[in-house]
């Protein structure tokens, strides 16, 4: 049998993309979008001037990237969320605990939030934050199936972990619990 050989090069680049990309969110939460540029996330992931040129054409297609990267990853963690959400009240606690955890460290969920509120302006990028939404939505209905419900739910996410980068003493676990009960039971 042929294994195939993996091209150790190629590797390397999307090992490069993707600290430029962690890059970008760094730049994001220290500058915001408008600290964006080449130099200076090929500075912040520690690679040569030119790097971030060479993966990313333009600033768009960097931002459009680091948008995609955290929408798919948080999306994924909702879904996981969702897999073992059983309709208790028990099974809000997970969810209560991540929201927490991300705000707790708010320097990526604000570059996130710098980047979701970019696609309000940019519809090219609502493809990433609609897997984003979807997951949300997922979620929600492992508890309901009432669409409005649904759709309380998800502005409430979004509201919950906006409001968390805007105060000094985020939301505890048990703060986010009782917020989740209410609007899902």
């Amino acid at each position: 049998m042929h294994t195939p050989q993996t091209d150790g090069r190629l590797l390397k680049g999307e090992l490069r993309r993707q600290e430029l990309i962690e890059a970008t969110l760094q730049v994001v939460a220290r500058e915001g979008v408008a600290g964006v540029s080449h130099r200076a996330v090929a500075r912040e992931a520690n690679q040569p001037a030119t790097a971030a040129a060479y993966y990313f054409k333009s600033i768009d297609d960097l931002l459009t990237a680091a948008l995609t990267v955290c929408m798919d990853q948080d999306a994924e963690r909702m879904r996981l969320l969702a897999e073992k959400a059983d309709g208790s009240p028990e099974g809000l606690t997970a969810l209560a605990d991540l929201l927490r955890d991300v705000v707790s460290g708010p320097g990526r969920l604000l570059a996130e939030y710098e980047l979701y509120l970019l696609a309000a302006r940019r519809p090219e990028l609502r493809t990433s934050t609609g897997h984003w939404l979807d997951a949300i939505a997922g979620y929600a209905h492992r508890y309901t199936k009432d669409p409005v419900r649904v759709q309380v739910f998800k502005g409430v996410i979004d509201g919950l972990l906006l409001q968390g980068l805007l105060t000094d003493t985020p939301p505890t676990a048990a703060e986010f619990e009782a917020v989740l009960r209410h609007v899902l039971l």
